[in-house]
């Protein structure tokens, strides 16, 4: 494979499907800029760029080199701490953290150097604005520090882009003509990069025990935390067809190669509920590299995003190596904890959604610790639906889902239909909802939550989506009798 590395255009051919990008920059290049602080995508000591060539110009993305496949630089421009320097000169990022003093024992400044030049670099090509605090923060949301204090460093971001000095563009013609000059490449041994599904199917056909990637946010950890090889890989993200992102005949058609990054932009009109959920998921280095693929195959009962798509009555698409496709709901998708209905060879391809729920009242809840970076202790996703009814107004769509609270993400059947045709204002029908919680999940205790804080977690979350829609209404006939 070839990959631009700072200014240098690279071939690697022979390292292990499964080296990634910190243990290559690191143990074979030497370069060291790169700390290795947690190897779990937590701390941001290692985070680096990648950029790739869109239209003519080179999109930049922060991501965690201890988690991210060597692999993925193919065809890619990697940028490090060592190469931000132009002529002598520091980048603007590196010259505003010296002058803000944000920087003590310096382990975790380099991932944060490479964060801001990212939110730099970001900015110069889309023409944006000087940044601000939420800027800034989000752009830092994946770097700890623990001897500097953040103040500082949002200091130092701020003012990075208050000049029309271009000089430290990362993106110059240099490196836009290196990467325009990489024809097809192959990939290192047992690692295989299909663009397009017909690729990806001969792929699975041929190696139908391989491990399928798409971000790896979490694959990657049995590599660096359980130390497991992953002697076979079929990289998912780039095949063309899984990032497909769009709504038609009445759905909304999500690939499962999406990075939430991908998704955040979609939703970022159309539900402002989705969107915040997303902003919610990890950080802005696991955004960009994470998928929603990933995040729904992998089964977790916590992930953030399979109650959202059950309230929704998401439909996934499952395919085969001989390209056979599969149709179900999510419902039907999870067979017990860390088990799918994905058989050999296959994969999920997309997932789909009837386009008038997002019309609908809906709300998703992420109950954790941390805002950034945390796993949930309780995920919740609620969407109701009203219509008139013989006294008033009354549910006529219930759809209620937890993660974090059973073996698999599930609806509360229960809840929803004790809440089903009822009045909005009927408080008696949502503490009998309220109740069927209680008598149908049995949630765990450990060290993030007690089986009776998510409990009492659970309950509350539907109350509170209750009392938004009745807030709702009111201030709506409210208005309505003021116009009248």
């Amino acid at each position: 494979m070839k990959f631009v590395l700072n200014r240098e255009l690279v071939e690697e051919n022979a390292l292990a499907a499964d080296t990634t990008l910190l243990r290559y920059l690191r143990e074979y290049r030497r370069l060291c800029g790169t700390k290795e602080g947690c190897a779990s995508g937590d701390c941001g000591a290692c985070t680096v760029l990648l950029g790739a060539l869109e239209d003519g110009r080179v999109r930049y993305r922060a991501v965690n080199a201890c988690i991210t496949p060597l692999a993925a630089a193919n065809r890619r421009h990697l940028v490090t701490i060592e190469s931000l320097s132009n002529s002598g000169r520091l980048h603007p990022a590196q010259r505003e953290i010296l002058e803000h003093h944000g920087s003590q024992c310096g382990f975790c400044t380099p991932g944060i150097v490479m964060s801001l030049a990212g939110l730099y670099q970001q900015l110069l090509t889309d023409n944006g604005p000087q940044p601000d605090r939420t800027q800034v923060c989000e752009a830092i949301s994946g770097n700890l520090c623990r001897c500097t204090g953040y103040r500082p460093i949002i200091d130092a971001g701020l003012k990075i882009v208050h000049t029309s000095d271009e000089s430290h563009r990362l993106d110059a013609q240099a490196q836009i003509d290196q990467l325009a000059s990489i024809g097809h490449t192959e990939t290192p041994p047992g690692y295989f990069q299909p663009t397009n599904r017909k690729e990806l199917q001969q792929a699975l056909a041929e190696n139908p025990d391989a491990h399928l990637i798409a971000g790896g946010t979490d694959l990657m950890l049995e590599v660096t935390q359980r130390c497991r090889p992953l002697n076979t890989i079929i990289d998912l993200s780039r095949v063309a067809e899984l990032h497909r992102i769009d709504e038609r005949d009445g759905f909304i058609h999500l690939g499962a190669a999406l990075s939430y990054r991908e998704m955040e932009s979609f939703f970022a009109d159309r539900s402002p509920s989705i969107r915040t959920l997303l902003e919610r998921i990890g950080s802005r280095q696991i955004r960009n590299r994470g998928t929603l693929g990933g995040n729904i195959a992998n089964a977790s009962p916590i992930a953030d995003l399979p109650p959202l798509l059950l309230a929704l009555d998401a439909l996934v698409t499952l395919a085969d190596a001989q390209g056979n496709e599969y149709h179900m709901p999510l419902s039907d998708f999870y067979r017990g904890y860390k088990k799918t209905a994905l058989g050999s060879a296959q994969y999920l391809a997309e997932i789909r959604f009837p386009a008038r729920t997002l019309s609908d009242f809906h709300r998703a809840y992420k109950v954790s610790k941390r805002r950034e970076d945390d796993i949930s202790a309780v995920m919740a996703a609620i969407r109701l639906r009203t219509g008139a009814g013989k006294y008033g107004e009354v549910f006529t769509e219930v759809r209620i889902a937890f993660g974090g609270m059973a073996a698999t993400p599930a609806r509360v059947a229960a809840a929803e239909s004790a809440l089903l045709g009822r009045a909005l204002e009927d408080e008696d029908a949502l503490n009998t909802a309220l109740a069927a919680i209680a008598t149908t999940l049995q949630p765990i205790g450990d060290v993030r939550a007690s089986a009776a804080y998510r409990m009492q977690i659970a309950q509350n979350l539907l109350r509170s989506a209750w009392q938004s829609l009745l807030q709702e209404r009111i201030g709506k006939r409210a208005a309505e009798v003021r116009h009248a």
